[in-house]
């Protein structure tokens, strides 16, 4: 039994990206291009698996852009149909992981910033350069 329910959903999840998503890199090129500079894809901290998809190391800011399907976005998260046995466990196990990791980053000093990929690019830029001057002060 396998976790896709066609050849087609197969090919498809498959080509979902780990990284460098289309609303990872507008984040990106807006904070670049505010002469923000950080790091890509790592972990914040070694004690933890996970890994942000931006950093400030100095500042100790771990930003997550989230996915609406896969971490359960109130808005736009839709509940899987086909092989709901599988998935809705799945995402619902990606929502706790994620409260998990805030919560120790943050007890690890770390202040963790999570947007959903829908949310415009310019409103957040503005929330991660605010935080970043309030923690470079």
């Amino acid at each position: 039994m396998t976790w896709a329910s066609s050849e087609g959903t197969r090919r498809s999840m498959l080509s979902n990206k780990a990284r460098d998503t289309k609303p990872e890199l507008a984040v990106r090129r807006a904070l670049h291009a505010a002469g923000f500079r950080y790091r890509v894809d790592v972990r914040p901290s070694l004690e933890l698996r996970t890994r942000a998809d931006i950093v400030f190391t100095r500042q100790k800011i771990a930003v997550f852009i989230d996915g609406c399907f896969w971490h359960g976005c109130p808005v736009h998260a839709t509940r899987p149909t086909r092989n709901s046995h599988y998935w809705v466990p799945k995402l619902q196990r990606n929502a706790e992981r994620d409260l998990e990791t805030t919560a120790r980053l943050e007890a690890l000093g770390w202040t963790v910033l999570r947007f959903w990929e829908h949310e415009e690019v310019g409103a957040t830029v503005e929330a991660i350069a605010r935080t970043w001057r309030a923690r470079t002060e």
